[in-house]
């Protein structure tokens, strides 16, 4: 029996033309909307591929879902006094529960837009995501982030998360890829919710936001992030390092061990996400604070900074300093953020992300690197007045050049090979001595991870 023969086929052609409520052209905006906030969508907005905003990303996003034309940003709340709680458990509920729903109202768009003719696809909204990419390019197929902005739903504010113009910080983001255009589409908010309190600064335990705008990758990384990503490979070197139980728990608490069979159980928890939890932007929130201001900082701010836990921090970062100096009652954890350079590419682009800018102060230094071997590259860093700046190729006169066989480097990085072990074998060179070697010296306390 031939295909045209199956009963299934004979029936499809025997059918009348089911009759679309979408028609085969652009969509209409107002329609589109109304179908994803049937679905759960508490607010959306189009944009096409094209939108310049999208143009990194423009490339993963096609691959996974041929033929795309336009995205729908979802937006979905979380509840406020939830991720505000100084109970972690209660906080990272929220963002587990508000996280599934996000998947499950953007799944309930796509059905939708399907049963109407539409070709629609819903990647994850956060995990599972493309983590085999790290450290050379980024986990996530789309950012939601990036979607959002481009779609009038809100600006990243000081702490970085997306604050909505309406309910603030406390949202969580998703995205429907569509093979339709739409009519119109988005524009971009004419201003940033985020009312410049610095809160969020001064919530950060350890230090990861800074006044002048600038944010510490890694300190947020290794500190809120332990449950994740690099911290869990952290953890996983620490439990196989260890070599007993009783070395183990040297080095780990009983209830640490709990914290992280509960991520793999039942999701990872963020170990702080102060700088959402006190964070008074959006039409929403901002009325209370502004009538209560005192309240707000004694009843939301004073709790999670005067709570008692320890801080992931790495030995002479500047996260260390920051907690030692602003949160001496908080017990301190050295560790690893756990994410290695596995090329010089990743290397390289990793720098201006684990940059410690504290520990480079009094260093202006313009840093040739030239790497050999399985990686021919050339690359100059120039670190000044506590700023980095990494590009291709040689610029400028070096104050130390740096000759290197990039798969010795990056055993070095890892931390299996010795400084020393490179310099005897020839691995490694530096010109001009001694002064070079005391510069790269000064090089490797800007990244102590």
């Amino acid at each position: 029996m031939g295909i045209e023969d199956h009963p299934t086929a004979r029936a499809l052609r025997s059918a009348k033309p089911a009759t679309l409520t979408i028609s085969a052209g652009a969509l209409d905006a107002a329609e589109l909307r109304r179908i994803c906030l049937e679905a759960g969508a508490e607010d959306v907005g189009f944009i096409p591929i094209s939108e310049p905003m999208m143009a990194p990303e423009r490339a993963g996003i096609e691959e996974a879902f041929p033929g795309v034309r336009s995205l729908i940003s979802v937006v979905c709340r979380t509840p406020l006094h939830n991720v505000r709680s100084v109970k972690r458990s209660v906080a990272n509920q929220a963002f587990h529960t508000t996280g599934h729903e996000v998947d499950d109202v953007c799944r309930r768009i796509v059905l939708a837009l399907m049963d109407k003719g539409v070709r629609a696809c819903n990647p994850s909204m956060a995990f599972p995501m493309e983590i085999t990419n790290i450290p050379e390019e980024q986990a996530w197929l789309i950012s939601q982030k990036l979607v959002a902005e481009a779609a009038g739903l809100g600006v990243r504010g000081i702490h970085r998360s997306v604050i909505h113009p309406k309910f603030g910080s406390f949202v969580l983001l998703g995205t429907v890829l569509i093979d339709r255009e739409v009519t119109p589409y988005a524009t971009k908010l004419d201003f940033n919710p985020c009312v410049e309190c610095k809160l969020c600064v001064a919530a950060c335990p350890v230090g990861a936001l800074k006044p002048d705008g600038h944010f510490d990758v890694s300190a947020c990384m290794t500190h809120n992030y332990r449950e994740f990503l690099g911290g869990f490979v952290d953890w996983v070197e620490q439990v196989t390092d260890a070599g007993s139980a009783a070395k183990y728990r040297e080095q780990v608490t009983d209830q640490e061990t709990l914290s992280m069979w509960q991520s793999l159980a039942y999701g990872p928890n963020y170990k702080a996400a102060y700088c959402i939890a006190v964070c008074p932007a959006g039409e929403d929130v901002l009325g209370p604070f502004l009538d209560k201001r005192p309240e707000h900082v004694r009843e939301v701010v004073k709790p999670l900074q005067e709570k008692i836990e320890p801080l992931y921090v790495i030995k002479g970062s500047d996260a260390e300093a920051h907690a030692k100096q602003r949160y001496p009652h908080k017990s301190l954890k050295y560790v690893h953020h756990g994410i290695r350079a596995t090329s010089i590419r990743s290397f390289l682009k990793g720098l201006p992300w684990l940059f410690q800018r504290g520990a480079s102060k009094g260093l202006n230094a313009t840093y040739h690197f030239k790497f050999r071997g399985a990686e021919k590259t050339e690359a100059t860093v120039v670190i000044r007045d506590q700023r980095i700046d990494v590009t291709p190729g040689l610029h400028g006169k070096p104050d130390v050049t740096v000759w290197a066989d990039s798969r010795q480097w990056i055993k070095f990085l890892g931390r299996e090979r010795s400084l020393a072990r490179l310099l005897l074998t020839g691995a490694l060179t530096m010109w001009p001595l001694p002064r070079g070697a005391a510069l790269l010296g000064r090089f490797g306390e800007c990244f102590p991870a």
